[in-house]
C-alpha cells in the first residue's frame, strides 16, 4: 500500500512539475532577423503604433516597453533605430557618439558597456535581431569569426 501511494505522490509531482515547465518555457516565435542601417532607421520611435528598435554591440533589441524613455520627444529617442553601442559606453547623447564605433574608447567606458549590454538590455528587452554589421565585414564580405551558436539569445543555426 505504502508503495502505491509513493507511486501515485510521484506521479503528481512528476505532472506537477511538466505543467509548471511547459508555462514557463517560451520558444521563439520568430527567426532571428538582419537588419541594414536603413531597416533599422524605420523603427526610431516616431511612428505610432510601430515597434522601437535600439542596437547595441550589434545586438537588436524591442525596447518599446520602454516607450517612456526611447519613444518620440523621450529623453532616449536618440539612442533609437541606430546602433549606440559608442554611445551607451560613454553614457552620451552627443550626436557624434551616437555610432556604433567604439575605436578609441577606455576601458573603462568598454566595461561600462558590457555591463549595461548584460545587466540592462539583455536583461530587460527581447532580441529580435542583429545589424548587418555583426555579421559583415566592411566590404560586405562575410565575417569568418562570426559564429551564430555563439550569439545572445540564439536558438537555432538555421535560423540565419
Amino acid at each position: 500500500m505504502a508503495t502505491v501511494q509513493v507511486c501515485v505522490l510521484f506521479l503528481l509531482l512528476s505532472v506537477s512539475l511538466a505543467e509548471d515547465v511547459k508555462l514557463k518555457y517560451k520558444p521563439a516565435t520568430k527567426p532571428v532577423r538582419l537588419f541594414t542601417e536603413e531597416e533599422l532607421q524605420r523603427y526610431d520611435g516616431r511612428e505610432e503604433g510601430q515597434p522601437i528598435y535600439m542596437a547595441i554591440k550589434g545586438v537588436v533589441f524591442d525596447v518599446s516597453k520602454g516607450k517612456e524613455f526611447y519613444g518620440k520627444d523621450a529623453p532616449y529617442n536618440a539612442l533609437v533605430g541606430k546602433d549606440c553601442s559608442r554611445a551607451v559606453a560613454k553614457m552620451s547623447l552627443k550626436p557624434a557618439d551616437l555610432t556604433s564605433d567604439t575605436t578609441g574608447l577606455t576601458e573603462e567606458q568598454l566595461k561600462s558597456l558590457d555591463s549595461i549590454f548584460e545587466e540592462t538590455y539583455k536583461a530587460k528587452y527581447p532580441i529580435v535581431g542583429y545589424t548587418a554589421a555583426r555579421l559583415l565585414n566592411k566590404d560586405g564580405s562575410p565575417n569568418e569569426d562570426f559564429k551564430p551558436e555563439d550569439q545572445p539569445h540564439f536558438q537555432i543555426k538555421d535560423e540565419f
